[in-house]
């Protein structure tokens, strides 16, 4: 299949420069012990409270990337984190992926939101620009090892300690994405943009007074108007499961008009598994077009785009297996003289 069907984004504006607190060398992990050449993970003593480890990861990953002068794009080791967070934690993963040089990690992470965008192409197209960069075949090389140390410190601190379960009830615990974005953001850039993600503490009550076991019924639609990375999401989905409801039974729709915030969303959408009525959008809730109209046209193109590709390299399999068939039947030159 090629590596070029999925949309890609606009150029980028102008980086900021680093902040000048960053430019200085990179500490040694403290997290990390090395046997026989290769980096073995540490076990991470995470705080009790699933939020303020959440905030401990994020605190590690900012630190990584600046200290390894990886810039001020803050897509890619957002996006790093995102694709990582995707992972399910089984044995031996944590320390194959900390043994992976900085210029296989764009294509680990390709295989990740690629292996999720045949489950749900809509949502993985929303997230463009988190993982638009990792198709760059020309990569920047002092950013990928900013990349392999923001990995390296989401790992060590326990990233897929929060992520990895198999249970989306565990997974849903905590919204890892949300203190990462807003500690990438630029304090003038959550100003001009009014972006003040929810606290957990108020997302966890508002659900609790809202959706009770009278009121959740299946068929019934949440909506959210400005999104965020999801937190109101978590909440009501975590509050459903304690009910003992089906996230799944419900439709899901949320909106924000900043990509990276939507892009945050729609990944943890399929972290939390809100299952397949669920809807991420990117525009302006306050404009006056129909937008959940729009975005429900746009999930309906990414699986026809998907179906598409699908059945082309399923095509392409087929023919190859046909020819090696023929090739086996067929007596070579040898056998026939």
């Amino acid at each position: 299949m090629s590596d070029d069907f999925l949309p890609r984004t606009a150029t980028s504006a102008a980086e900021r420069p680093a902040p000048s607190w960053a430019k200085k060398p990179p500490p040694k992990t403290k997290a990390t012990t090395v046997t026989r050449g290769k980096i073995t993970a540490r076990r991470y003593h995470a705080p009790r409270d699933p939020h303020e480890h959440a905030r401990k990861i994020a605190e590690s990953v900012l630190n990584a990337w600046y200290q390894s002068f990886g810039g001020s794009t803050i897509d890619i080791p957002l996006g790093t984190v995102a694709g990582l967070s995707l992972l399910r934690n089984v044995p031996g993963l944590a320390d194959w992926v900390l043994n992976l040089q900085p210029e296989d990690l764009p294509r680990l992470l390709k295989e990740i939101y690629l292996g999720h965008w045949i489950k749900r192409p809509d949502l993985i197209n929303r997230a463009i620009r988190l993982h638009d960069w990792a198709w760059n075949p020309d990569p920047d090389r002092q950013q990928l090892r900013a990349v392999h140390a923001a990995t390296h410190a989401a790992i060590n601190t326990g990233l897929l300690d929060l992520t990895g379960h198999d249970d989306p009830g565990q997974r849903a615990g905590v919204d890892v994405l949300s203190p990462l974005l807003t500690g990438l953001r630029h304090k003038s850039d959550k100003k001009w943009r009014g972006e003040y993600h929810t606290p957990t503490c108020l997302t966890d009550l508002m659900a609790n007074m809202t959706v009770g076991k009278a009121s959740a019924r299946p068929g019934m639609s949440f909506r959210e108007p400005a999104i965020g990375s999801g937190g109101m999401f978590r909440s009501v989905a975590q509050r459903l499961r304690d009910l003992g409801l089906n996230t799944h039974d419900f439709h899901w729709y949320g909106n924000d008009v900043d990509s990276l915030s939507a892009g945050c969303a729609a990944i943890n959408a399929i972290i939390w598994d809100l299952g397949p009525r669920c809807l991420i959008g990117c525009a302006d809730s306050l404009a006056p077009d129909d937008d959940y109209a729009k975005t429900r046209a746009e999930a309906a193109e990414a699986f026809e785009q998907r179906d598409r590709y699908m059945e082309t390299a399923t095509t392409i399999v087929a023919h190859r297996r046909a020819f090696a068939l023929l090739d086996q039947l067929m007596p070579s030159k040898e056998t026939a003289a």
